[in-house]
C-alpha cells in the first residue's frame, strides 16, 4: 500500500472493531484492551491522524526519537500517554523517567535500580511492566519465564518499585497463544494487572487470552518508512 493511501484513523476504527469481537467472544468488556499506537520512525505528519481521530496512548522504541517527536505533539494535544516499549539503556533513564508515562522493559536489576533511583530522584511516578522473553529467544531482551517471580520480588523488596505488569513479544513464527496464556498465568500469580501483549498480527488472540493493551504500528500507519 502506498504511504499516501495509508488512514491511521479508518484503521484505528478497524482494529476497535475486531478487538470488540474479540472480547466479546471470550466474555470480557469490550473497553478491555488499549491500543498503544507504535510510532517508531513514524513523523509528525503522519501521526497527526491518529491523533485527529482520538487516539492518545503511543509506544516508542527509543528514548532520544521520542524527545524529538513528542514534545511539541504534546502540546497541540492534551492527554497522552506515552510508553517505552524497546530496549532502555541505564544511562537514559533520567530522560525515559521524565519522558515516558509508561516503561514496559524493566529487563535486569541494573535497569531497576536506576529507574527507583531517577523516580525518586524526580518525584514521578512512572508506571512499570517487566519484559518476559517468554519463548527465551537469544535475540530477545527479557526475563525468562522461570526467573520472572524471583525478579519481581527483587524489585518489589530492593528497589521498593511498583510493578503494574508484564509485556511479551512471541516467537515471530509460533503460534502465538501458549505464549500469551503462559504470560497470564505469571501474571496472575504475582497480582499483576497489567499485560502488554499482542501486536498487528495476532492483537485478536491477546485480547482473548488476557492482554489489556496491544501494541500496534503497521497495523495502523502502514509499513515503516
Amino acid at each position: 500500500m502506498s504511504p499516501n493511501l495509508i488512514d491511521p484513523a479508518a484503521n484505528l476504527r478497524a482494529i476497535n472493531e475486531e478487538l470488540n469481537s474479540a472480547l466479546i467472544e471470550a466474555g470480557r468488556k469490550g473497553d478491555a484492551v488499549t491500543i498503544t499506537a507504535v510510532t517508531k520512525k513514524q513523523s509528525p505528519e503522519q501521526i497527526l491522524p491518529a491523533l485527529a481521530a482520538g487516539q492518545r496512548v503511543f509506544g516508542e522504541n527509543r528514548v532520544q526519537e521520542a524527545q524529538e517527536k513528542w514534545s511539541a505533539l504534546r502540546e497541540q494535544f492534551p492527554g497522552i500517554e506515552l510508553r517505552l516499549i524497546g530496549p532502555l539503556q541505564s544511562n537514559k533513564a533520567g530522560d525515559a523517567v521524565r519522558l515516558f508515562d509508561v516503561i514496559e522493559t524493566v529487563d535486569r536489576p541494573k535497569i531497576a535500580r536506576v529507574l527507583a533511583q531517577e523516580m525518586e530522584k524526580q518525584a514521578r511516578r512512572v508506571r512499570l511492566l517487566v519484559q518476559v522473553n517468554i519463548g527465551e529467544e537469544d535475540q530477545k531482551a527479557g526475563v525468562a519465564p522461570r526467573d520472572t517471580d524471583a525478579f519481581l520480588s527483587l524489585c518489589r523488596e530492593q528497589y521498593g518499585l511498583t510493578i503494574d505488569g508484564l509485556m511479551c513479544i512471541p516467537p515471530a513464527d509460533d503460534d502465538p497463544a501458549p505464549y500469551f496464556a503462559l504470560l497470564a498465568k505469571i501474571a496472575a500469580r504475582n497480582n499483576l494487572a497489567d499485560l502488554s501483549m499482542g501486536m498487528s498480527a495476532d492483537y485478536a488472540i491477546a485480547a482473548q487470552l488476557g492482554a489489556t493493551s496491544v501494541r500496534i504500528g503497521t497495523g495502523i500507519f502502514g509499513p515503516r518508512p
